[in-house]
């Protein structure tokens, strides 16, 4: 057993109002650069929908992460051989119409404008080319757009859905949508590392942040369609590739991400979490609807003494291990099975984690009073008002059943504090509804505490930084372990 440390998030989709506030913070702290101006390292998109870049989910198209091909594991973009024919010409790039062409307004026109009979208008002007623009796409073009026929309904994970099912989702009075906000995973088993010509990308030692090293990109742009998500960037400015990297510097500091700290509906959760590295290569192989079980199996209880040891003797200092003990994330992910990952048939094993939405109850009008009482608004898993095949599609690897096992704990919590605080429920109701997810009562209460009334030190457990006492991880230490170009192996141990 080889014990690790990796930060980790989960995002609660049920409290995302879709304000991309998150989305501006990140923007203004490492983007607002020449070059980088159509990068969204933090990103929020509409489901059903397309997303950014535009249809980023279908690897048929962009061939990103990874596959299994008879007993080997290989990036789906290709092997050595493969990458090398089109290291001058990649065709699986994304291309300026799947993000945008980054514009801005001509507003000196406003004031410049000679007297006229109409008011002069500002034209949007490209950044890249400084020609006038035709605007027809943008970072958030189909927000809120759940129901039209433009975007959500070319949202690849539809495909499961018959026709019928289809189109039901898309009629007017039943139309959903929610919203999923997207970072880099920082991944176990990063598709962008596997596939680095020229070893510029690696993954921290000591917390599991993949970072670019900006002196030893050649801007070849394979991370860029190596990650299935699409969260590396080629800035047309320097000729390098930039990403998230986990606000590393405010997390070193005890602070809290840029859009986590930022987030007006407080839907986000970090710490750190233990796995076991000798199971990477095998938890990344099992079946498509396995993955979610076997990436949970990879995660380790913080509290076991065996896994402490472990812990100790890679170097984890126990200020590490006790964090890792009252992480938020390893009760939403491990614990309780609740927050699941984004596309887990990607086999990166991301550690960015989701709480699929339950979305609105349903109730009814009756003299000009809505009542929850007189319809069965809390009916049963299998009729939500997005369908079961898609949330499975997006969350688990198209496994139904763990997908309805998380909604199932979601409803019971919401039925036991309905039943205690609201009255629109019975005891025996909720305790049935409580007995068919196998949540007791003091589950529930502990869930709901962290779900809807946590303070900042519940939802950010981060550990204390000492990067003087660590290692560097150096591209040239890579080399030497033999991470670098072409492959992709697991890290040197964390330093003492």
């Amino acid at each position: 057993m080889d014990v690790r440390a990796q930060l980790s998030m989960v995002f609660h989709l049920d409290k995302c109002i879709g304000c991309h506030t998150c989305s501006i913070a990140c923007k203004n702290l490492w983007t607002s650069r020449e070059g980088a101006e159509y990068m969204w390292w933090n990103n929020v998109e509409t489901k059903p929908g397309t997303g950014y870049p535009t249809l980023w989910e279908d690897q048929g198209k962009y061939k990103g992460g990874w596959e299994v091909k008879g007993k080997a594991l290989r990036p789906k973009i290709g092997r050595r051989p493969g990458l090398l024919t089109n290291i001058f010409f990649n065709p699986f790039l994304p291309t300026m119409d799947d993000y945008y062409e980054p514009w801005t307004y001509k507003y000196e026109h406003l004031y410049t404008a000679p007297a006229a009979d109409d008011q002069p208008t500002a034209r949007p002007v490209s950044k890249v080319s400084g020609r006038f623009l035709d605007l027809e796409a943008g970072p958030n073009w189909d927000d809120d757009l759940g129901g039209s026929s433009v975007y959500a309904r070319n949202d690849i994970n539809l495909d499961e859905l018959s026709a019928a099912e289809r189109e039901a989702l898309f009629r007017l009075e039943r139309m959903v949508f929610f919203y999923i906000p997207r970072i880099c995973n920082h991944c176990l088993n990063p598709g962008c590392v596997g596939v680095c010509p020229s070893g510029a990308i690696y993954k921290r030692a000591e917390d599991g942040i993949v970072l670019v090293s900006q002196e030893k990109c050649r801007g070849w742009r394979f991370c860029v369609s190596g990650c299935p998500y699409k969260k590396p960037y080629y800035n047309w400015k320097t000729g390098k590739s930039e990403k998230c990297i986990l606000c590393y510097p405010r997390v070193e500091t005890g602070q809290a991400p840029a859009c986590f700290h930022s987030c007006v509906g407080r839907i986000r959760y970090m710490g750190i979490l233990l796995y076991d590295a000798d199971r990477i290569q095998e938890v990344a192989k099992v079946p498509e609807a396995d993955l979610v079980n076997a990436q949970r199996d990879i995660i380790l209880d913080p509290c076991d003494a065996a896994v402490v040891a472990g812990a100790r003797r890679n170097g984890i200092v126990d200020a590490w291990i006790s964090a890792a003990q009252k992480a938020p994330v390893y009760k939403f992910v491990k614990k309780w099975g609740i927050a699941l990952p984004l596309h887990s048939e990607f086999r990166t094993l991301p550690m960015l984690f989701y709480v699929p939405p339950l979305l609105p109850v349903l109730a009814s009008t009756e003299n000009g009073c809505y009542d929850l009482g007189k319809s069965d608004f809390f009916g049963t898993i299998d009729n939500v008002r997005a369908p079961l095949k898609y949330m499975a599609r997006l969350f688990s690897g198209g496994n139904v059943e763990i997908v309805k096992q998380a909604l199932r704990k979601l409803w019971a919590v919401r039925a036991y504090k309905q039943a205690r605080s609201a009255g629109n429920l019975t005891e025996g109701r909720a305790q049935a509804i409580m007995g068919e997810a196998r949540c007791a009562p003091e589950e529930a209460e502990e869930i709901f505490r962290l779900t809807a009334l946590p303070r900042f030190e519940d939802r950010f457990v981060l550990p204390p930084y000492h990067r003087e006492e660590v290692i560097a991880l150096t591209t040239e230490t890579l080399m030497q372990k033999g991470q670098t170009g072409f492959g992709y192996t697991r890290l040197p141990k964390r330093g003492p």
